[in-house]
């Protein structure tokens, strides 16, 4: 907690020294967009890494196996509104998973042109070699927290998690209010990619 204090009275030393007709920046030691972005960048490089490294596979696959074991069969559409990847991402990501023999293929039975993985038993001993590395990452990661500590972080992170369609609503409002023309185009090219 010291140390954190000790961080925020020097970004407000820093601040007040900078004239107030400075043009705006970001104050790097509170904006949170970036400490989530440089933190999920970091874990994701490390463990991409130390997956290559031990399997042969990187990150994605890693994801890809997490959904496949959670939920048994699993389309790529799926995948990409879950976690966020570029449904292309994922649809590259599961043609290298077939071509390893980690999943199976095929149609849904409810939906002809939907595509479903499926998790092999070869693809499932993966994802459970590969689990306890991912978790002894967490835990790492984690153990500078207490346990309530963590049970606060995992709570916040789910309420900042289900606010994200509030956060594009208001960016697209600041966008409207602010760059009509940009909001014109951006509602073009969403009209675009949802013909497609």
């Amino acid at each position: 907690m010291a140390v954190m204090a000790a961080k925020q009275a020097a970004a407000r030393k820093r601040a007040a020294a900078v004239p107030s007709d400075a043009a705006p920046v970001v104050d790097l030691e509170r904006y949170v967009p970036a400490f989530l972005t440089w933190i999920a960048n970091k874990l994701s490089r490390g463990a991409s890494q130390q997956y290559l490294r031990a399997f042969g596979v990187g990150i994605e696959t890693w994801r890809c196996l997490v959904l496949l074991a959670i939920e048994g069969a699993i389309s790529a559409q799926k995948v990409s509104r879950i976690i966020g990847m570029d449904k292309a991402s994922v649809s590259r990501c599961f043609k290298g998973m077939l071509a390893k023999g980690l999943i199976t293929m095929a149609l849904d039975a409810d939906d002809g042109r939907l595509r479903i993985a499926t998790l092999t038993p070869k693809g499932r001993r993966l994802h459970d070699q590969i689990l306890g590395i991912a978790l002894e990452r967490e835990r790492a990661f984690m153990s500078v927290l207490s346990a309530a500590e963590q049970d606060t972080l995992i709570a916040l992170l789910h309420r900042l998690h289900e606010n994200l369609p509030a956060v594009e609503t208001a960016t697209d409002r600041y966008v409207a209010q602010r760059f009509p023309a940009a909001a014109r185009r951006g509602r073009g090219h969403a009209q675009e990619t949802t013909d497609e």
